[in-house]
């Protein structure tokens, strides 16, 4: 896993979007950053600039991308699980082989039966009955 660390470069910057009116009237940025709020308490030391970074850049407390969502859809995930870890693997193939060419299930995400996501093994008494019901085991 790699970090990015203050000022990197590495990630590409997304093209910024142009100027938008809302349905409202009202003009918006395509983005705004610390230079549009006002200045820090003076009880912190920090800059605004410190605090939040810019959108897409370490530390990322703006979001993963410059312009958030506006320049590409978020990820949009099917959540899916059942039975055994061979009956949810299949599953998973299905739905990934018939969503090509479609914008939906552009990720995955696994439904845990409840034994699993209390921490019990499946084999354990207090599963009896819970194993692959509502999830994968």
């Amino acid at each position: 896993m790699t970090t990015l660390k203050p000022g990197s470069t590495d990630r590409p910057a997304d093209r910024p979007d142009p100027e938008t009116v809302t349905l409202s009237g009202y003009e918006v940025s395509s983005q705004y950053g610390p230079e549009t709020i006002e200045t820090a308490a003076p009880s912190d030391p920090s800059t605004p600039h410190e605090r939040i970074g810019e959108a897409g850049r370490y530390p990322f407390t703006r979001g993963v991308h410059p312009t958030m969502y506006r320049s590409r859809l978020w990820t949009m995930r099917q959540f899916a699980g059942f039975g055994s870890a061979d009956d949810t693997n299949r599953r998973f193939k299905y739905l990934l082989e018939n969503a090509s060419g479609t914008k939906a299930n552009t990720g995955l995400s696994t439904a845990f039966d409840l034994p699993t996501l209390m921490g019990r093994d499946s084999d354990d008494p207090l599963s009896a009955g819970e194993v692959g019901r509502c999830g994968v085991a």
